[in-house]
């Protein structure tokens, strides 16, 4: 007879789906950790050897023994060092159980004996002796893979299990929410799958240096240490994926650090993205032992790297995503869309200090509105302001000006920052001639309702100003500042309630003008002449 061990609900950490294998007459399996175990199980309560089951020739029974492993075996609930198996028994590796049942004609699956290595599909693999002849030295390398297409070598004759496990990896790594988390699973992989000690993920910054961005003992601890730039440089330079089971002798690698931190053994991929850019590298290494990785290990890693690599890649491209989407809805507050657009996908748009530029600038501030405020409840007061800031900010927007701010009751607006255009004084007027005939539509809808009717002024100034972020690192406010800023406050404030009034210098940089009627000439303080002024006619 032959029978199947097949996992339960209670499969433990790692058992996030079912596993079954065959247990077939008169052989012998080693279930454990390693990749090279006949069973490989993924779960950190079960040793790299763990347990090795049998069936008799007779086909009467399993028999079950302990390899001395770390968390024990147990058959139904007591720990054994070797037991017999019947129909229906329960058998516990570390905390991952399986039971034992019969295994049906249907069945075709017959797990290999020994030990199966992933190829080499990416490239030609090197043995390098060290000068003692103890160490198995080994390199390599490692394709650029495919973000959109992720590919993963199979051995000619299939190792389901490691295929299984790499499953399961991707899937854990995709449910992490961003690169931090993402790093975290990938550190926790690591040291779930392989016999080491240390783990460490190093991604390049903008100048190109590997900076750890995770790190993990063996206790999970976040233990920071340097790790030997030898063999991140050879594993970034060359894209290769890096074995030396006796670091220390290991002639590629005359690191000091190798040394001072009693690294013994180590294992280094690269993590590389779409078009063979290099993010990074995964390194793992051991301080207390040789001889704890192998090449099967090696394969795994470099498979596992171009996974971990192509999540990194979605992580941070998302993570550009999240952050251009949020800067970009901010600045929508304040700019016309399509030069949000502009600025949010414009690198250091964000930032302390500015320039001097040629704006145009608005301002239009309502007449009376101390005395309109004092005679309507503050609710209505709020409504009404804001139907008004929302008509006036869509003529603005309209035109592809900027919301500078509001003041009080007053809009500020230019034209000409951060971004400018030929015709922007001409853009200002056309937004202020809209704004009045904004209002004349409020004021008629709200005359039906019984609602007060507001009256406004605006005043325009064309000129250099400085144009920037000014505050804090922690609060940042787009404006512009200067004397053409003034002016046109000023004109705002000499303007009779429906009077649009402009410079000499809005009047020169229109392209077409509209209709205009000269004003009196407006004693400014700071000017030694009076100011030429210009109302447009209606």
């Amino acid at each position: 007879m032959s029978y199947k061990l097949v996992s339960g609900d209670t499969a433990g950490a790692g058992g996030e789906s079912s596993q079954s294998f065959e247990v077939r007459d008169g052989a012998t399996l080693v279930i454990g950790r390693a990749l090279t175990s006949d069973v490989p199980v993924f779960d950190p309560t079960i040793s790299r050897r763990h347990a090795e089951v049998t069936c008799d020739p007779s086909g009467d029974g399993v028999q079950v023994r302990d390899l001395g492993s770390s968390n024990g075996t147990f058959v139904n609930g007591a720990r054994v060092e070797t037991a017999r198996l019947c129909l229906g028994d329960v058998v516990a590796f570390g905390k991952v159980q399986f039971r034992l049942a019969e295994l049906t004609p249907t069945a075709v699956h017959e797990p290999s004996r020994g030990a199966q290595s992933m190829p080499d599909k990416a490239g030609p693999v090197s043995t390098t002796p060290t000068a003692g002849g103890a160490a198995i030295l080994r390199q390599m390398s490692v394709p650029a893979k495919n973000a959109d297409a992720l590919e993963i070598a199979a051995p000619r004759d299939k190792s389901e299990q490691k295929l299984a496990l790499l499953l399961e990896v991707s899937k854990g790594l995709t449910r992490a929410v961003d690169v931090d988390a993402l790093l975290d699973k990938i550190a926790g992989f690591c040291l779930q799958i392989f016999d080491v000690d240390y783990v460490s993920v190093l991604l390049a910054d903008e100048q190109g240096e590997h900076l750890p961005k995770v790190a993990r003992d063996r206790h999970g601890r976040a233990e920071q240490r340097s790790v030997p730039q030898s063999i991140v440089r050879t594993a970034v330079q060359d894209k290769v994926a890096i074995l030396s089971d006796n670091a220390p002798e290991d002639v590629r690698f005359g690191s000091d650090s190798i040394f001072m931190q009693r690294v013994r053994s180590t294992m280094c991929a690269p993590l590389i993205a779409s078009e063979g850019r290099v993010l990074g590298v995964l390194y793992v290494d051991n301080v207390t032992s040789t001889h704890r990785v192998d090449e099967d290990d090696l394969d795994f890693l470099a498979a596992f790297a171009g996974i971990a690599a192509v999540a990194i890649e979605n992580g941070q491209f998302s993570e550009h995503i999240r952050h251009e989407l949020v800067v970009r809805s901010n600045f929508e507050r304040y700019f016309a869309p399509k030069l949000a657009a502009r600025i949010a996908g414009s690198p250091g748009a964000v930032r302390l200090g500015g320039d001097k530029r040629p704006v145009a600038v608005l301002f239009s501030d309502i007449r009376g509105f101390t005395e309109l405020s004092e005679s309507m409840k503050p609710d209505a007061m709020a409504s009404l302001l804001s139907e008004y800031f929302t008509e006036m900010v869509e003529c603005v927007f309209r035109n592809d000006g900027t919301l500078d701010k509001f003041i009080g009751d007053a809009v500020m607006a230019q034209w000409g920052a951060p971004i400018g255009s030929p015709d922007d004084a001409g853009r200002a007027v056309r937004a202020a001639v809209e704004m009045m005939q904004a209002l004349d539509g409020l004021n008629t809808k709200w005359r039906t309702t019984g609602r007060p009717e507001i009256e406004i002024g605006i005043g325009l100034n064309f000129g250099e100003a400085f144009a920037g972020n000014i505050g804090s690192d922690r609060r940042l406010e787009f404006t512009v500042i200067g004397d053409t800023v003034n002016t046109a406050s000023r004109l705002c404030a000499a303007a009779d309630a429906g009077e649009i009034l402009l410079t000499e210098s809005v009047r020169r940089a229109l392209r077409v003008q509209p209709t205009l009627e000269e004003h009196p000439p407006l004693e400014l303080r700071g000017k030694a002449n009076a100011v030429p002024i210009y109302r447009i006619v209606r």
